[in-house]
């Protein structure tokens, strides 16, 4: 009598991987990363959030990666747009900005991570199957202030009237408090001046300011805060 054949484990599919980012070198940065690792898959790339929306729609990825920064539109929001077009995708937000500026907004968003751009291979590959698995991928630092806001009955949000801007005009504001000046923004934004000024004259409302030098003092000052924290 022969025994019987053991059984074996398929084997575990690989993680589809796809990237919204408006910079070519960045997404072929990722493309090169995603193809080298044994337990992921590139999926397609997007440079823009309407090219992600439609792709999307096509062929939905196991995680979907989206910058922060994109020309037509901040990413937060095309974040939000597919967190109700696509409940269950699961996405990380990354972006070259201290996750201290914007892991919260991005998890509020609808995201489950957040990356530095700078970040080494080995933390994003860690990111990507964290939230693959639907887990929640931030830096122990991260983890820690948003588990301390919340123990303490606190939202997690920004002082100073901060959490009343929009994520768009949040982007403007913290490139203001860097110290570019309206063509800076516009061409860091991917946006007109006309639209930068537009969202300075809405900051500016909304923190209860008039000068456009009052709000650029505050923001500075706001800026060199979270350096310090």
């Amino acid at each position: 009598m022969n025994p019987a054949p053991m059984k074996t484990n398929p084997p575990q599919a690989a993680i589809r991987i796809a990237i919204v980012d408006d910079h070519t070198m960045m997404r072929e940065g990722w493309r090169l990363f995603i193809e080298n690792a044994t337990d992921l898959a590139f999926a397609w790339m997007a440079g823009d959030a309407s090219e992600a929306v439609r792709k999307v729609d096509e062929d939905t990825p196991d995680v979907l990666v989206v910058d922060i920064s994109l020309p037509d539109r901040s990413g937060l929001e095309l974040i939000k747009d597919l967190r109700l077009l696509r409940p269950k995708l699961p996405m990380i937000a990354i972006s070259m900005h201290d996750e201290k500026l914007y892991a919260q907004r991005a998890l509020k968003a609808g995201a489950r991570g957040y990356v530095m751009k700078s970040a080494p291979q080995k933390v994003l590959e860690q990111a990507l199957h964290r939230v693959a698995s639907g887990g929640i991928a931030v830096s122990e630092e991260m983890s820690e202030e948003i588990l301390k806001a919340f123990s303490s009955g606190n939202a997690a949000e920004s002082k100073d009237s901060i959490s009343e801007l929009s994520d768009r005009e949040f982007e403007v504001f913290v490139l203001i408090g860097q110290g570019k000046n309206t063509g800076q923004i516009a061409e860091a934004l991917r946006i007109s001046t006309k639209t930068v000024d537009v969202h300075k004259m809405n900051i500016r409302a909304k923190l209860g300011m008039n000068e456009t030098g009052e709000l650029a003092y505050f923001a500075i000052r706001w800026a060199e805060g979270q350096k310090a924290s």
